[in-house]
């Protein structure tokens, strides 16, 4: 009878068994979010605030079919994930460019929010174990938990990759390591199946969004030069073929255990909490520790300038943007394409040093940059709006130079 339950509810459960396909196809979704948002965003030049409109009634359509479904069906939920790796990261990305709010403070109301619902999805159904999720308020959960965790990855990911100046490389190793550990963790000293699952979800974001810079930004940058649409298409040919795959073999809704729920099921809750506990407490010290030391080294990087402003800080970008401006006016897109990667990684590398100095000024900055960056690299770009970006960008940038 319990057998047949168990069967009964691998059936209805409206989400993947956690099998290696399953990490692989989340790093690939996550990698494809972040390409892809900037395929359209800096390619195609909609920009960031039509890049999330679009995204955002794409995923909410998608998120209704997924809910609509009454058993798992993996092209469904897969285009749900890549849809809502997107959204997740514009929010974070809108938040920090648009809004002006700090990462440090995305990091902790997005990890406050995280919290919540893990807290009251647990209150309510008694666990949070992926194998059960047959009930539409579960589902519900669920897809709140998959939008913070990605936010959440996005904001942790650029507060050290970027803002700290981590880089993506070696933020990315990093992250492969704490997931190590976490396996390890899990696998010999017994570190509960359902809290290693959730640490590896919000870590796989940051992975997957270094990977997926790592290999479509320009080889000035530091990457592997294969571009937004070349890497989001590799990207996306594989996530399919996967799909195909687990369709065909339904490896992923055939599970010989659970051992993640019977874990929480059958351990000792207070041992659970414990680990969590815990867990949290390493985790917050690594963080607020590597917090501390990356802006200790900023600040002596911003400190040896002996300036308040950015004032005499600004004269390289200018002579980028004032390079793209004449290769414009010629017409010769090629050589402004160039420059704007240039103008990107540097701006990219100086970022650590110059918002430490003025962060309100070099989010004004930053926001123009944007702008410029989308219109020349405009899979068709207009001389007159890459003009007047330049035009309102060498503005900015002449005044905060003064």
């Amino acid at each position: 009878m319990e057998a047949n339950q168990n069967k009964l509810k691998i059936l209805l459960n409206k989400v993947p068994e956690v099998t290696i396909f399953f990490w692989i196809i989340k790093v690939l979704c996550t990698t494809v979010g972040e390409t892809f948002a900037d395929f359209l965003n800096f390619n195609l030049g909609f920009g960031l605030t039509l890049t999330t409109i679009i995204m955002g009634i794409a995923f909410f359509i998608v998120l209704y079919f997924q809910f609509r479904a009454t058993k798992y069906v993996p092209g469904i939920y897969w285009l749900t994930v890549v849809l809502i790796s997107v959204f997740g990261t514009l929010v974070t990305d809108n938040l920090t460019d648009n809004v002006g709010i700090p990462l440090e403070t995305s990091t902790v109301v997005f990890s406050v929010l995280l919290g919540l619902t893990f807290l009251f999805w647990y209150l309510s159904e008694k666990t949070l174990s992926i194998h059960s999720i047959f009930t539409r308020k579960r589902e519900v959960f669920y897809w709140l938990t998959i939008l913070f965790t990605f936010a959440l990855g996005t904001a942790v990911g650029d507060l050290f990759s970027e803002q700290l100046g981590l880089g993506y490389l070696h933020t990315g190793i990093t992250v492969i390591i704490i997931i190590a550990i976490i396996l390890l963790a899990w696998k010999f000293l017994k570190l509960d199946g359902i809290l290693a699952f959730w640490i590896a979800y919000i870590l796989t974001r940051p992975l997957g969004a270094s990977l997926g810079d790592y290999l479509s930004q320009p080889k000035i940058n530091g990457g592997l030069g294969l571009g937004t649409t070349v890497t989001s298409v590799i990207f996306l040919i594989a996530i399919l073929a996967i799909i195909i795959f687990l369709a065909v073999t339904k490896i992923d809704t055939k599970a010989e255990s659970e051992p993640a729920e019977a874990n929480q099921a059958n351990g000792s809750k207070k041992n659970v909490l414990t680990q969590t506990v815990v867990v949290l407490c390493i985790f917050l010290a690594v963080v607020i520790g590597g917090y501390v030391g990356l802006s200790q080294n900023i600040a002596t990087q911003a400190g040896s300038t002996q300036q308040a402003t950015l004032a005499g800080q600004l004269t390289d970008f200018i002579k980028i943007e004032n390079d793209i401006l004449k290769n414009v006016n010629s017409n010769d897109f090629a050589s402004a394409k160039k420059g704007a990667d240039a103008l990107e990684h540097q701006w990219d590398t100086s970022e650590p040093k110059l918002r430490k100095i003025d962060g309100a000024t070099w989010t004004k900055i930053d926001g123009t940059i944007d702008v410029v960056l989308a219109a020349v690299r405009s899979g068709n770009p207009d001389a007159s709006q890459c003009k007047s970006a330049l035009n309102n960008s060498l503005s900015i940038l002449n005044g905060a130079n003064k």
